[in-house]
Parts: structure tokens; C-alpha cells; sequence
């Protein structure tokens, strides 16, 4: 199997990059915790019902597709990758087929910050940038790890100066 291309390999040489982050682990918590229900479902099962050649065996292809699927989800949270640099945004997912959506800065024409207490409390957030009129490829960001630096980065980018935070006496 050919590795995923790094998203860097499409930034060009006239590009500077400013950020490149995983997405928030948080993205793939409710996986986690599925398999983890999954398996102790199963492990029940594998006590409370008769032993047998039949019940063995679906237990045990049970608990495979149970690990695989958490494992390939685990893997596309993994080499998922959003890039800014200072012309435009990019995010390159994909395990089997790489797919990179990309957004010019130069269209954007107003940002949007959400975050949910629960973001607030693990430190994650979604990005909605709009552009003019347009559908983009790359709209919302969800589950940004450390979202006020990516949102005053792309902010000083796109509209020339930092959010000023006010000072302490």
C-alpha cells in the first residue's frame, strides 16, 4: 500500500506556512468508546452464552470488525491534516484516497468562532470560514485543537491585523 502524500509536499514554494494540526482527539473519542462498549458487549456475551463452535466464532469475527473498524477510524484521524499558509487553507484526509480540499485567503470575507462548553472544557473549537458567495471546498473546521491561535492567525492573514487583547494594568 503507497503511504498517504504529507500535506506539505502541496504547499508551494511561493507559500509560507504559518499552521499545520491534527484535529482534536476528541474527533475520534466517540470510536474509543464504541469499541470499548462493543467489546465489553461481546465479552458478556462470550460468558453468558453456551459454548460452542457457532457462538465462538461470531463472538470472534465480531470483536475483529469491531478493531478494525476503530483501527481504519483511528487511522483517518491520523493522517487527516489541516495546513494554513499565508495564501490559503488546506485539509488533506483520506487513508486509501487522499482528498485536499483547499480554500484561497483571498476570498475569504468573514470568519466565524464556535465553541461548545464541552470545547471550552478540551480545549477544541470549529472554524466557519465564508467566502463571497461561494461554496468552498473547505467551509468549517471542526474539532480545531487550540482554536484562538489558529482564528487570530488566519484573522491577521486575511484582514491585516492581530486581534488586539486588552492590557492589564
Amino acid at each position: 500500500m503507497l503511504a498517504p502524500r504529507d500535506i506539505d509536499e502541496y504547499v508551494l514554494p511561493t507559500e509560507r506556512r504559518v499552521i499545520r494540526f491534527r484535529r482534536h482527539w476528541v474527533k475520534v473519542m466517540n470510536e474509543v468508546v464504541q469499541a470499548a462498549v462493543l467489546f465489553g458487549v461481546l465479552l458478556v456475551a462470550a460468558v453468558e452464552l453456551p459454548e460452542g463452535p457457532v457462538v465462538s466464532n461470531m463472538l470472534w469475527y465480531g470483536a475483529l470488525l469491531v478493531l478494525i473498524k476503530a483501527s481504519y477510524k483511528i487511522s483517518e484521524w491520523w493522517v487527516e491534516k489541516v495546513v494554513m499558509t499565508d495564501k490559503r487553507v488546506m485539509l488533506a484526509e483520506g487513508v486509501f484516497t487522499q482528498k485536499v480540499g483547499m480554500m484561497p485567503l483571498g476570498k475569504v470575507t468573514d470568519l466565524t468562532f464556535e465553541r461548545t462548553f464541552m470545547g471550552r472544557a478540551l480545549g477544541y473549537g470549529t472554524l466557519v470560514i465564508e467566502s463571497a458567495g461561494q461554496i468552498q471546498a473547505l467551509n468549517k473546521i471542526h474539532h480545531m485543537p487550540d482554536p484562538d491561535e489558529f482564528y487570530e492567525a488566519i484573522s491577521e492573514l486575511v484582514f491585516g491585523e492581530k486581534r488586539q487583547t486588552p492590557s492589564r494594568p
